[in-house]
């Protein structure tokens, strides 16, 4: 275990532990998770730390990390601390690496193919022992996809381990759970699980091979693919392994795809007979300390002392016996929290906003709780509806696709510049979506999504239809009739 410090950091990195990283509104610390998992003592200490040295609350990112920003007073005793209970790297160079990924429900979920648990701990057993790793770019960043119901394979990650199951032949009964790895435009190459981790070291030897370490700011490994072309970067990984990459993904052969749509708030059932385990919303991805705190305690009293973070920004209990949920939810809600899914906060996502960050054109955390409050007040949703604010066009907070998102700018009004936004919906097949408005004053936007909402009721063809799907049945033009005439009556 190398010796922890703490530096201040004057280039533009991304956030770690090891080093405070400066922001609007103080220094911000990301802690690692690997695959999103916390257990009781760790969450205890997460929550100690974030009322000692933060301003007492946390925020799971968009990566299941956890990330607490107006840092101050940390001493390298204390993260001694945090690496003897799991939550720092023993090997401080490498802290910087982006989380490993993993679905939420990973070892739990009653449709998943293989639990992908084993194989985080086994990738960042081995980061946390190799030091050459830390001239990786930072945005290394890989995920394990177990193939069940709560998906990660299509959340933005270099390289990708999605599990499928392959049947040999026509008339084959037994089924082999493979990995399809995804890397840059090849995904058609089959591995064995006990070959991922190898993979996964050949890929960052041949970026270590290829890159000046000396830099500052590192290529990305997607933009080295891009450059180098991903069959030369395979050529190059191959000398490094002890097996043929050469089983390829035939595309008829993939039978494990389910296109059922799924979400992970609220109760769902376990693979584990009599348990289930229970989707909790956080507005914004923000959990107060004391709210951590009475979390773990639920988790340590009813399910198995664990809490699962997700790329979604919230959280689940599991292991939770289905005698025990009624209790659970009510406690859940004394905390001030929901587990609905169709809570308008359950899909709501916002990224740190102009009081955290400079490249920020508006107030996005606050005005999308406004937002939230009032939809509440005036809608009922049956049916979630994802709505995204970024304050810049760097969409730091989320990569998905949205059904609603809004790009802060400045607005013009009655002569004086206020804080607005342009509004986006349906798929990304540009940036952020189809435009479908520009320069909404702040004033004026929750009338504007709520008339949005209102229409997006009434004229969907289904039930179930999403907001997005409703929007991409429409051309921009034909949209803007629709909710104009709405708001007009």
């Amino acid at each position: 275990m190398s010796s922890p410090t703490l530096e201040l950091a004057t280039l533009p990195v991304c956030p770690g532990l090891f080093y405070a990283t400066p922001a609007r509104d103080g220094i911000l610390s990301r802690i690692r998770i690997p695959g999103g998992i916390l257990n009781s003592q760790q969450g205890r200490v997460l929550a100690e730390f974030a009322e000692r040295f933060g301003e007492g609350y946390v925020h799971v990112t968009n990566r299941a990390n956890l990330q607490i920003r107006k840092i101050q007073g940390i001493t390298p005793e204390v993260l001694t601390t945090l690496q003897k209970v799991g939550l720092a790297a023993t090997l401080t160079e490498v802290d910087h690496l982006r989380n490993i990924m993993a679905s939420p429900t990973a070892g739990i979920d009653s449709l998943e193919l293989i639990d992908t648990r084993p194989l985080v701990r086994e990738l960042d057993a081995y980061i946390c022992e190799h030091p050459e790793l830390k001239g990786l770019s930072p945005k290394f960043s890989v995920a394990f996809d177990g193939g069940g119901a709560v998906r990660v394979c299509e959340q933005p990650n270099e390289i990708i381990f999605r599990a499928i199951a392959i049947y040999e032949d026509c008339a084959a009964v037994e089924k082999n759970i493979y990995f399809q790895l995804i890397l840059g435009d090849a995904t058609n190459i089959l591995l064995q699980p006990k070959e991922c981790l190898s993979v996964v070291v050949a890929i960052a030897q041949v970026y270590l091979d290829n890159v000046d370490q000396t830099l500052t700011r590192k290529v990305r490994l997607k933009h080295l693919l891009q450059d180098k072309g991903v069959e030369w970067y395979l050529q190059q990984a191959q000398g490094y392994l002890p097996f043929s990459l050469s089983k390829r993904l035939k595309p008829t052969s993939n039978k494990s795809i389910n296109s059922q749509t799924y979400n992970h708030l609220g109760v769902h059932p376990q693979r584990q007979p009599g348990l289930s385990y229970i989707g909790i919303i956080l507005p914004l991805g923000q959990l107060l300390s004391k709210q951590l705190h009475s979390l773990t305690d639920l988790a340590q009293t009813y399910g198995s002392g664990t809490l699962r973070l997700t790329p979604w920004q919230n959280l689940l209990i599991s292991d939770i016996p289905n005698s025990s949920i009624p209790h659970v939810k009510d406690e859940i809600e004394r905390l001030g929290l929901h587990w609905n899914a169709n809570q308008i906060q359950g899909s709501l996502v916002a990224c740190t906003g102009k009081t955290g960050c400079t490249s920020s054109a508006t107030d996005t955390k606050k005005q999308a709780l406004d937002l939230a409050d009032y939809l509440k007040k005036h809608i009922t949703l049956d049916v979630p509806v994802k709505i995204h604010f970024s304050g810049c066009p760097k969409s730091c907070a989320y990569h998905g696709k949205s059904d609603i998102t809004l790009l802060g700018t400045s607005v013009e009004k009655d002569g004086t510049l206020v804080e607005g936004y342009h509004i986006y919906v349906g798929d990304k097949e540009q940036a952020f979506g189809r435009e479908l408005y520009t320069n909404v004053c702040i004033a004026e936007l929750s009338d504007r999504i709520l008339h949005m909402l209102e229409v997006y009721h009434i004229k969907r063809s289904e039930p179930d239809e999403s907001f997005g799907e409703f929007t991409n049945r429409y051309t921009i033009a034909q949209l803007r009739q629709l909710f104009d005439e709405w708001e007009g009556n």
